[in-house]
C-alpha cells in the first residue's frame, strides 16, 4: 500500500500545528498562519515575469523587495516551466540561480527555494545556501532527486503534475496516483517525513474544468498527510474564469489564495505579494475566529 494510500485512514486536522524541517538548520512554523512564496524567475521567457529579473541584481533586488513585503520564502529558478518552453541544460541553468541564491543567502534571511527537477542543480543550490528544493516532477523527472534532498537535509516541495502520462479521469484520484508514488521514492530515499510538503500542480497538464474542480476539492488532498502548497498565480485557468489578461490577474489570484487557505494550504506561490498579503491576512483572521477555544 503507497503512502498516500495509508494515510487515506489517518484522521488529519487541516491547520494542525507542524515545523517544515529544512536545509542548514532553518524551519518554518506551519498552522497557525499561511505563509508567501515570492516567484523570481531569472528567465528570459518564464509566462508572467520572462526577462524582469533575467539580471543578478535585478532578480536579488526584486526578491529583497518581496522579502520587505511580506514574503517568507522565495523560490528561485533559472529555466521556464511555461507549456511549450525551450528547455535549458544545467549548466546554463545553474548560471543563472546560483548567483542569486549567494547573494541572497549572505544578504537576507529569508528562506529560499531552488525551482528545479535536476539533483545536481539542486545540490549546488543547497550548497550555495538554499534551504528547499521545489521539485515540479515530483521526484519523477531525475533518479538521483530524491536521494539528493535526503543526503542534504533540505526542505522538500513534492508538484503534482499532468505532462507526459496518462492522467486518471478523476482529479483527486489523479493526485494520489502521482503524488503517491513521488512519495513512496522520497521514503525509499530517506527524506524525513517533516521536511515535505506537496503542491498538487495548479496549471500543470491541466485545463481551466480540472483546475476549477481541483479548488473546489482541495481540502481531500489532506488525505496525503503533508503540508499544501498552493501555486494558482496569474495562471492560465484564472484567466478563463475572470476574462483577466495575465497581467491583470492579481484580484483573482488573491482570491484564489483565501479561498484555499481556508481549506488548508500552508504556503502560496505567488508574484504579488501586497495582495495576497491581504487575502491571507483576512483568512487567517476567520480560521482564528473559527478555531478560538477549540484548539488547532
Amino acid at each position: 500500500m503507497t503512502e498516500a494510500a495509508t494515510n487515506l485512514a489517518k484522521p488529519h486536522h487541516d491547520f494542525s500545528p507542524r515545523v517544515w524541517r529544512l536545509a542548514h538548520g532553518r524551519s518554518l512554523e506551519l498552522g497557525a498562519r499561511g505563509h508567501l512564496k515570492a516567484i523570481v524567475n531569472v528567465t528570459p521567457d518564464s509566462f508572467s515575469d520572462g526577462g524582469r529579473f533575467d539580471d543578478i541584481d535585478a532578480a536579488v533586488a526584486a526578491a529583497e523587495a518581496m522579502v520587505a513585503e511580506g514574503a517568507a520564502i522565495v523560490d528561485i529558478g533559472g529555466e521556464s516551466t511555461r507549456p511549450g518552453a525551450d528547455p535549458v541544460d544545467a549548466e546554463t541553468e545553474q548560471s543563472r540561480v546560483l548567483p542569486v541564491i549567494e547573494a541572497l543567502a549572505r544578504r537576507s534571511d529569508a528562506i529560499l527555494s531552488v525551482d528545479t527537477y535536476r539533483a545536481d542543480t539542486a545540490r549546488r543550490a543547497i550548497e550555495a545556501g538554499a534551504h528547499v528544493i521545489n521539485d515540479v516532477w515530483g521526484l519523477q523527472r531525475d533518479p538521483e532527486m530524491a536521494r539528493t534532498a535526503a543526503e542534504l537535509e533540505a526542505g522538500l516541495c513534492i508538484m503534482h503534475t499532468g505532462r507526459e502520462r496518462q492522467k486518471a479521469a478523476d482529479v483527486v484520484e489523479d493526485q494520489h496516483l502521482f503524488l503517491g508514488r513521488s512519495l513512496e521514492l522520497a521514503r525509499d530515499a530517506g527524506v524525513a517525513h517533516e521536511a515535505i510538503v506537496l503542491d498538487p500542480g495548479f496549471g500543470f497538464a491541466k485545463d481551466a474544468d480540472e483546475n476549477v474542480e481541483l479548488m473546489a476539492r482541495f481540502a481531500e488532498l489532506h488525505a496525503l498527510g503533508h503540508p499544501l502548497v498552493a501555486g494558482t498565480s496569474r495562471k492560465r485557468f484564472i484567466g478563463a474564469v475572470s476574462g483577466r489578461d495575465m497581467d491583470q490577474r492579481d484580484i483573482a489570484t488573491a482570491s484564489t489564495t483565501a479561498m484555499l487557505r481556508l481549506q488548508g494550504a500552508a504556503i502560496f506561490r505567488v508574484h504579488d505579494i501586497p495582495a495576497n498579503k491581504d487575502a491571507l491576512a483576512m483568512a487567517d483572521a476567520v480560521l482564528a475566529r473559527r478555531y478560538s477555544g477549540a484548539g488547532r
